[in-house]
């Protein structure tokens, strides 16, 4: 089971995406990690382009997350710390990843998270606070470099992580506002505030993420990800049995089986499904109606319907 996603090429032309989605098939084609949504082929046909990615049958963590309010500070760290793994990972490679959000960060089968959507991804990026000058991003996850246009780097992932981490332990983004003026200043400005029912660690960790000097930064330094690690909040946090998939999840979503969707919002789920007369299967298995390949004007094709596994890499 895979998950496709299409993009049609004269709506990316129309909003000025092209270098955005040149950058996020380029980054998708060498990134591996067990936390980073993968992409098995690409291929594109005249009108759209086409991503094989994995399939994550968990659905979005922004769906739970709305669900439930806010999340324990048991189940908030284990998505954090998968998080670090994978942003650290893309670090480590010379990329940015400058969108992580709830909406960007689903959950498998078995309960991992898994980054998706590197569209505003930057590469050849290894400074923490300089080499970047777009701006760009989801407004209640911007760091204040950011805003304030003067060069970002790395150190704005780590910002993110901390503003999804607040989201995840107290129900909303740090700052927010529904008045964007009003919440940039904020972000820029402002001293957050941190309910009591946080935990002395939490609280720390928070402060250390989403202190406004990119260069003071936890995470900022040349070590990146591995002083996030060593603090207390991650203490408990036992990292290579992590990436080794070996620490079970605190929530395992509930699926009946491999065409299950209860765990996508319905607003999606319900929409109506568009499909091309073209590529509508007659009887008798592999042919269309007036044509006996479905896939052609695709710049990948197969003989048959069905990917066998090692094809699923070219």
């Amino acid at each position: 089971m895979y998950a496709l996603k299409v993009l049609k090429k004269d709506n990316i032309i129309k909003r000025n995406q092209v270098e955005h989605t040149k950058t996020e098939r380029s980054v998708l084609g060498y990134v591996r990690h067990p936390f980073i949504v993968g992409m098995n082929m690409a291929f594109q046909s005249k009108d759209k382009l086409f991503f094989v990615l994995d399939y994550c049958a968990g659905g979005e963590l922004f769906f739970h997350l709305g669900k439930l309010g806010k999340f324990h500070e048991d189940r908030a760290r284990f998505y954090a710390a998968e998080i670090v793994l994978a942003i650290s990972y893309v670090h480590s490679l010379d990329i940015i990843y400058r969108d992580l959000k709830p909406e960007n960060v689903l959950i498998d089968a078995a309960g991992h998270i898994r980054l998706t959507d590197f569209g505003l991804s930057k590469e050849g990026i290894s400074d923490s606070a300089a080499g970047a000058n777009s701006f760009c991003g989801t407004p209640e996850y911007l760091a204040p470099e950011i805003l304030n246009r003067q060069g970002h780097g790395r150190a704005v992932d780590w910002w993110s992580l901390g503003a999804l981490l607040y989201e995840m332990l107290t129900g909303l983004p740090p700052f927010y506002t529904q008045d964007r003026e009003k919440l940039f200043e904020k972000i820029r400005n402002s001293e957050l505030l941190y309910p009591p029912s946080l935990s002395p660690n939490a609280k720390g960790v928070l402060k250390g993420l989403l202190t406004k000097d990119p260069e003071r930064r936890l995470g900022s330094g040349p070590r990146d990800a591995d002083d996030i690690k060593v603090h207390a909040f991650f203490r408990s946090v036992e990292w290579d049995k992590l990436v080794r998939g070996e620490i079970s999840p605190p929530w395992k979503p509930q699926i009946a089986g491999s065409t299950d969707t209860s765990q996508f919002d319905q607003e999606f789920t319900s929409m109506p499904i568009f499909s091309p007369q073209s590529m509508r299967r007659a009887p008798g298995f592999g042919t269309t109606p007036g044509n006996d390949n479905p896939f052609d004007g695709f710049t990948w094709q197969d003989s048959g319907f069905h990917v066998p596994a090692q094809q699923a890499g070219k």
